[in-house]
């Protein structure tokens, strides 16, 4: 659909795809005429000797070179309602567009749409097309006056299209016009809700204004047009092409993106809030949600693993300690609250080892020299017991 926006600079913006096929560089002068590329003359070109075209190998020596056939069938694409001569003309256009090369894309479009006013071609669709597309040439080239007027005679040809307003717009933000382009880009969300591009210039745009102009920037803005329902509705029934539902699932997956780290971000707040209130089986409710969007985030398990020591709930506070240590084998956190699990569940010798861990890691932790004293002298009380208990042989 062409809603792809290159970041306007001072001296002009990147445009949306052309209509159908897109086009390629260099600069030409506007209207109805051409600017041709001068080239050398008198000079022989290379590989060309006695009347035959050769060139060098990688050996140093001389070989013919082979004749390929240069695939032009897409000149005789069909191109609307515009005669033959008139949409070879178009497709090459597209064509070098495509290739980077604007200048040359420029020229033609122009000699298309001078063809058609010789013509007396009455077809206010392809015109716009074509205005369009050239005002694409414009803007890759940083001509954004130009741009402004082949978007605006396009538009008259076709009011409400969306790429002209699209590149219209970008124009006039290279200008620094920001009124006038927030103006078009509020009019093409009115048509397509789904441009990501005018939503985000619409953002930027803002706050510009809002610097510019201050609290009352609304009341300067021209008016904003109202999309007539029916430009809406056959907008959205229009048939997309590869490369517009390939953007739109693009888009799909980076708002799923955004949405989910979202939820993980308030879901991981609430639960590190609830820890602190006390209200340890609502946190680990919240960090079990966490781990559902991300499953590999070490922290959730030592946050959860926390809650279930709290709840006594050593078996899984281990486990939870497990999983933090296959992510993070060096993590502090997970052996420390793992030995609180193992003194839970009176694997004192299991708690010294990790406790043990922890100093080796790290030997200024205070909470784990005692935790170490606390176990060592539970392990010990342990052995006696078994000890008093084995009966003597």
């Amino acid at each position: 659909m062409g809603n792809t926006q290159e970041k306007p600079s001072g001296s002009g913006g990147g445009a949306a795809r052309l209509d159908q096929a897109t086009a390629g560089s260099g600069t030409r002068s506007r209207g109805g005429g051409s600017v041709k590329k001068p080239h050398a003359q008198g000079a022989p070109e290379k590989g060309v000797a006695n009347g035959t075209q050769r060139e060098s190998s990688p050996a140093g020596g001389q070989q013919e070179q082979d004749s390929h056939a240069v695939d032009t069938s897409y000149l005789d694409a069909p191109a609307g309602a515009l005669p033959p001569h008139l949409a070879r003309l178009k497709n090459e256009g597209n064509h070098l567009f495509k290739h980077g090369q604007f200048g040359d894309a420029l020229e033609k479009y122009t000699q298309a749409i001078d063809g058609c006013a010789e013509a007396g071609i009455d077809s206010p669709e392809d015109l716009c097309i074509l205005y369009s597309n050239r005002a694409a040439c414009y803007l890759k080239d940083g001509n954004s006056t130009d741009c402004i007027q082949d978007c605006t005679k396009a538009l008259e040809l076709q009011p409400y299209s969306l790429k002209p307003l699209l590149r219209r717009a970008m124009a006039y933000e290279s200008l620094e016009r920001y009124r006038m382009a927030y103006v078009d880009y509020k009019t093409v969300l009115q048509i397509d809700t789904g441009v990501q591009a005018a939503h985000d210039s619409v953002h930027r745009i803002t706050k510009m204004l809002i610097e510019q102009d201050g609290p009352e920037w609304r009341e300067k803005l021209p008016e904003i047009p109202v999309v007539p329902l029916s430009v809406q509705v056959q907008h959205r029934q229009k048939p997309i092409s590869i490369e517009q539902a390939q953007a739109r699932a693009a888009r799909a997956a980076q708002d799923e993106v955004r949405r989910k780290e979202a939820q993980f971000t308030l879901l991981k707040q609430k639960g590190n809030d609830l820890v602190k209130k006390g209200q340890f089986q609502e946190a680990l409710e919240k960090y079990s949600e966490c781990l559902t969007i991300k499953p590999d985030e070490c922290a959730l398990y030592t946050n959860r693993a926390i809650c279930f020591l709290k709840l006594n709930h050593f078996k899984e506070a281990k486990q939870d300690c497990d999983s933090a240590l296959q992510l993070e084998p060096g993590n502090k956190k997970a052996f420390y609250r793992r030995a609180l699990a193992y003194k839970g569940l009176q694997d004192y010798l299991s708690a010294s080892s990790d406790l043990q861990e922890v100093l080796q890691l790290d030997p200024n932790i205070r909470e784990a020299e005692q935790e170490l004293e606390v176990v060592t002298s539970l392990l010990r009380q342990s052995l006696m017991d078994n000890t008093a208990h084995t009966p003597r042989v």
